[in-house]
């Protein structure tokens, strides 16, 4: 209706005054009406987010404290959803109840806030369901909440009332991927070195590196959930990247279950410091944790472990 002219003509405006008319223009993100409304103009753009997003890669100090930040508000939010998972709880009231921890916290934006529960999680999506939990069942759940623009993301894995062996194993599986990549995390390794320790696509049922990206993966966090450095065995290993004090970042990894359908999925947020690095998603995760455990027979606990 004219405003994407209107657009272009103000920004030729802008640039004439200047005398840079004739100079390329970087953009970042641009809608194509006004791309083209630009072009109809006479301007020149050029590809200006790999500029924008190499300037982001150094986190500042008060960037940092505000990831820190975001990342408590969702320990938080885990922590409520522990207490609060049981057989028959839905998909969408997990992530209801997330959303309220984090907005009471004071998250100005939720956003793609995960809730995959039992067959669902192998393979698993990016969004909830209708879906209710059942005993036995595996639940991986990831956040993100926005603090003054800075999200955080988050996974954890959860088995609700006892966890099968398979789902044990994957979960072990899985953490074990992780903490190879963590331990890595320090100022002059790469990106491409952190990737080389993670699973090939056929190890675990995929055909090629491209069918499961972001399965094994890590991603920067800053004003976006994905930034550079990507880490993943599908583009790390020939375009790798040094890493450097004040990088932020996510390391994410999966394993899927021998019974064909459970799954294990966890996240850690990785700060690089001038020695090493840290970690800051503090919600515990060594171990699969199992939620709404209850149950008491006549000799004590139920066994939160399932026999073979």
């Amino acid at each position: 209706m004219g405003r994407a002219e209107d657009v272009a003509r103000k920004i030729k405006i802008e640039l004439e005054q200047r005398g840079l008319h004739k100079e390329p223009v970087g953009v970042d993100v641009i809608e194509l009406p006004v791309l083209f409304a630009v072009a109809e103009e006479g301007l020149t753009v050029v590809d200006g987010q790999q500029i924008m997003s190499n300037a982001r890669l150094i986190k500042t100090q008060d960037e940092i404290s505000l990831l820190n930040h975001s990342a408590m508000m969702v320990d938080a939010a885990y922590d409520e959803l522990y207490r609060a998972m049981k057989p028959g709880m839905s998909e969408n009231q997990a992530v209801g109840l997330a959303s309220k921890v984090l907005y009471d916290l004071g998250s100005e934006y939720v956003e793609a806030i995960n809730a995959i529960s039992g067959e669902r999680c192998n393979p698993h999506p990016h969004v909830f369901f209708r879906s209710r939990a059942a005993a036995g069942r595996s639940c991986l759940l990831r956040h993100s909440a926005f603090l003054h623009g800075l999200p955080d993301c988050y996974y954890r894995t959860f088995s609700i009332g006892y966890a099968s062996p398979g789902l044990v194993d994957a979960y072990k599986r899985c953490r074990d991927y992780l903490d190879a990549s963590i331990a890595l995390i320090r100022p002059g390794r790469t990106t491409a070195e952190v990737a080389s320790v993670w699973p090939k696509a056929t190890e675990f049922g995929f055909p090629d590196e491209e069918s499961c990206f972001g399965l094994q993966y890590g991603h920067g966090i800053g004003l976006a959930i994905w930034e550079k450095p990507v880490i993943s065995r599908l583009v790390s290993l020939e375009h790798s990247y040094e890493l450097k004090p004040g990088m932020v970042f996510a390391l994410e990894t999966f394993w899927p279950s021998k019974d064909g359908w459970s799954a294990a999925r966890i996240e850690e947020e990785i700060v690089v410091t001038e020695t090493g690095h840290e970690v800051i998603t503090r919600f515990p995760a060594e171990e699969l944790l199992v939620a709404g455990q209850r149950y008491y027979t006549v000799g004590g606990p139920l066994a939160h472990r399932a026999r073979a």
